[in-house]
């Protein structure tokens, strides 16, 4: 790096800086310059003029480095959390989750999405990409939040509560597309839920219009065992092979889960480009399996990492999900070098930018890139001493520890407070959101009473 020229707008200084750029730089005592909303110099405190910017952030000897990106929300299912667990994901999903998503409204997503960003950001994440219903309130809630963010309007065979029937579904996400396009944060992308909620004809429609706008194509795959099996007396073919078979696997596919692929779908993944977003907490919960990254990751194929969404995780911490991703690839190989501390940071920093397709934008910390930044206070009892700078971040850090959040070149959030809305508000609005759902289901805070045993539509 040659020096900090002109009068940068920002500059964060007195930290180690992480870089996750592709030599693995880390360089102690160093600086981040920012003028608008871009990078303009990464390099050593020494070569720093602080009185030349026009706003500095010391990070008092913590950490600065690349924002985490979450590669599968579902962020409004704030408004369900905690609302039916312990239990099987078609049940989950047909008995609980979709009648109560049958109630929801344009309002109720954007607050339920506002709370995500919330959490997000206070904890570390600067971009997320969200598969949900009344995705134009989402997109409206991360621009608010100033939060960086890939969404995209969940499309099924049957009647959606926002659009309708799927023919409107195609019409809403063409809008999305019309509506946010050369946004500095928003970008759309085409989501149909699944290879089992979606016929052949839906699936290519979906990817005509990836193509054709070049915008990535998302969707479910292989999330459990029964969903193969489904699949396969439906088609004769694992959901991988069933997915390339009717052309719709490309560089621009993210499939999120696989938990249930075989090698056969691995080399299939493989031969298109398509990218994973592994959610290890989330098949965890659901007790869908593990999905085998390593062999992914040995492959040659990227992937991402995600926390799914906040009714089946139940959080939205990057920080535990990286944690929870090294730890139980080693135990279920018995293994304790797969799955490395540095491998799992790239996973939520560059290699989820690059599943996203934003890797020339977001994902690591150099000049011409956007200004995602984070800073992690280390002054802290669990992060004493620090021999290994990934290893701190992956095993021993969290969410909490996240001090300073800088997105697109703006801060929103310093000392850990919020700055780009009033969280509280907020909060006081899903509390009332909550005790409406209650009302209409007939569900108590001790848990489920009586019955939302309405069955998928």
């Amino acid at each position: 790096m040659d020096g900090y020229p002109g009068r940068p707008d920002l500059l964060i200084v007195n930290g180690t800086v992480l870089t996750m750029d592709k030599e693995g730089t880390v360089m102690e005592n160093g600086a981040v310059a920012v003028s608008g909303d871009r990078i303009t110099s990464v390099g050593q405190g020494t070569e720093v003029d602080v009185k030349n910017a026009a706003l500095v952030i010391d990070a008092e000897g913590g950490i600065i480095m690349p924002g985490l990106i979450n590669t599968h929300t579902h962020a409004a299912m704030t408004c369900f959390r905690g609302l039916a667990d312990d239990m099987e994901l078609m049940t989950w999903l047909n008995d609980y989750i979709f009648p109560a998503e049958a109630r929801l409204t344009q309002d109720r997503v954007y607050t339920g999405s506002l709370l995500a960003c919330a959490e997000m950001m206070l904890s570390g994440t600067t971009c997320f990409s969200d598969m949900y219903l009344f995705e134009d309130a989402v997109a409206q809630a991360a621009s608010r939040a100033g939060m960086r963010a890939v969404v995209g309007e969940v499309l099924y065979d049957f009647d959606s509560p926002n659009y309708g029937p799927i023919e409107k579904g195609f019409d809403y996400t063409l809008g999305l597309i019309e509506r946010w396009q050369n946004d500095p944060l928003i970008t759309i992308a085409v989501e149909p839920h699944s290879p089992y909620l979606c016929d052949p004809d839906l699936l290519r429609q979906a990817a005509a219009i990836s193509e054709q706008y070049d915008i990535p194509l998302i969707m479910h795959v292989a999330e459990t065992a029964g969903e193969v099996k489904q699949i396969q007396k439906t088609y004769h073919k694992s959901p991988v092979a069933h997915l390339g078979e009717i052309g719709v696997l490309s560089p621009r596919f993210l499939a999120c889960h696989c938990v249930a692929v075989s090698d056969a779908d691995i080399e299939l993944f493989k031969a298109y480009d398509v990218k994973v977003s592994h959610n290890p907490e989330s098949n965890m919960k659901l007790a869908s399996g593990i999905a085998p990254v390593p062999a992914m990751q040995a492959a040659g194929i990227c992937v991402g990492l995600g926390t799914d969404g906040p009714t089946s995780n139940n959080n939205l911490d990057m920080f535990m999900e990286m944690d929870t991703a090294a730890k139980i690839h080693k135990v279920n190989l018995m293994d304790p070098t797969v799955m490395d501390a540095p491998t799992v940071l790239g996973m939520a920093t560059i290699d989820a930018a690059r599943s996203l397709g934003l890797d020339r934008e977001t994902g690591s910390l150099e000049p011409g890139k956007k200004a995602d930044v984070i800073v992690i206070d280390t002054r802290k009892p669990h992060l004493t001493p620090m021999y290994n700078i990934y290893s701190h971040l992956v095993y021993a850090a969290g969410g909490s520890d996240v001090r300073h959040v800088i997105i697109n070149g703006v801060p929103v959030v310093r000392d850990c407070a919020l700055l780009s809305f009033d969280v509280d508000g907020v909060m006081d609005q899903m509390r009332q959101i909550a005790a409406e759902i209650r009302r209409l289901h007939n569900w108590t805070a001790g848990g489920l009473n009586g019955s939302a045993n309405q069955k998928k539509r």
